[in-house]
Formats: structure tokens, sequence, C-alpha cells
């Protein structure tokens, strides 16, 4: 599914106004505000570890797919753009404004930035940086970003996330729900009662141990990024 489909399908699965009352009216393809953003964005991630190739640019091309017959005033400004990765805050600050009242579809343009940064391989810290910047711009949470970095990079096994199964932006209801789930499930009283050796019991002291750190880490993240965003 291109971009632009993607956004079409976003768009008409949020018709009630009460839900997206700032958004402009009518599809973001067809908002030329819209469109400069995210090629400005796009060319000026390709330029933000020192350069910028004809992969990033088939990528971008493959994600942010211009509108019949506007190829070439995108490629242009792409060229324009890509000359350097100065000014990128303006657009993504830009961009925010506009859709402020619709972050899904800010996720999905970092989502798409994300898949331009790996095009050639790799995500440098150069291009990380510049991802994580426009994350903040755009206003969404460091869980939020978290849980799009994972869809493209992977997660560590260590993660308190992987440990848990949920989304870094799951609730902290949800989080705590499926603690208490895991946790009961791994109790080493139930590897007792089921007359297991003590090996198993061991095994399953150690698991309930991961799962209750996992949690805490989880938890002292959450509380760390709540007082960061208070200051």
């Amino acid at each position: 599914m291109t971009f632009w489909r993607n956004i079409a399908r976003l768009a008409a699965n949020s018709v009630d106004e009460a839900d997206c009352p700032d958004c402009p009216k009518g599809l973001p393809g067809e908002d030329p505000a819209f469109s400069t953003a995210v090629t400005a964005l796009g060319a000026k991630l390709a330029k933000a570890d020192g350069r910028a190739d004809h992969a990033e640019y088939a990528a971008f091309a493959t994600v942010f797919q211009p509108e019949e017959g506007s190829e070439q005033n995108v490629q242009r400004l792409y060229n324009l753009a890509r000359q350097t990765s100065h000014g990128f805050e303006s657009y993504a600050r830009r961009l925010a404004k506009r859709y402020r009242g619709c972050p899904l579809l800010l996720e999905d343009v970092l989502d798409g930035l994300f898949h331009i940064a790996g095009s050639d391989g790799a995500v440098t810290q150069e291009e990380m940086d510049y991802l994580e910047r426009v994350s903040d711009l755009f206003g969404l949470s460091r869980l939020t970003l978290r849980r799009i970095k994972a869809t493209h990079l992977g997660v560590g096994k260590d993660d308190p996330y992987v440990i848990l199964g949920v989304l870094p932006d799951a609730s902290d209801e949800e989080l705590r729900r499926e603690w208490k789930r895991q946790l009961s499930a791994a109790h080493p009283d139930r590897a007792r009662a089921r007359g297991l050796p003590e090996d198993f019991v061991a095994i399953a002291e150690a698991k309930a141990a991961s799962i209750n750190a996992a949690f805490d880490a989880a938890m002292d993240e959450r509380k760390e990024l709540r007082l960061v965003g208070a200051a």
C-alpha cells in the first residue's frame, strides 16, 4: 500500500469531526503544504548523515509517492532541499501545527522517514538524531517513537517491552495487567504445585525475577519521561 493510499484510508476512517477538529479539509496528499513539508523532510533526512544517494530518493518515492503529474515538481523540490539538512525543523513544526489534530497521520510520516533512513541498509546516529528531533517536534511521545523504531530496527531481547509482550506505548493499565498475568503464570509455586523438579522451580524463579525487573524498568522509564515532559 502506498503512503498516499494509506493516508486516504486514515482520512476515511476519521470522518467524525469531533475526533479530528483541527485537520484541514480534504486529503493530505492533495494539500500542497503537506506535500512540500514531507518532501523537504525526506530530502533533508537523506542529507543528515552527510550524503544523499539514489537509493534514498527511490525509497522516498516509494513511500511518499507523489500524485500523478506532480513527479517532476516533487523531484525538483527534493533535489533542492537535500543540498543541506539545515532547516528541517521549520518544516516539521509547520506540519505538526497544521496536522496537530491528526497524530496518526504524523506517526505515518515518521514511519515513512524511518523507511527512507534504512533504505541504504543502515540507520546512522546522525539520521537517528534527526528522526528523534522530528518526533519531538511532531509532539509524539518517546514511547511512540520507540514503537516505530522497533518496527524498523528491531529490539533487544532484554528490552522490557519484549519481555512483557506489550507495545512500548501501551497504557500503564495494560502494562500492569500483562505483568500480573505473566507473573502469575511463571510463579515458582505453580511449578512446585505440579510436582516439578527443583531445576524447573529455579527456572520459574528466574523467569519471575525477569518479569518483575522488566516491569520495574518500564515503569521507571515512564516516570522519568513524565518528569522530563513536565520540566
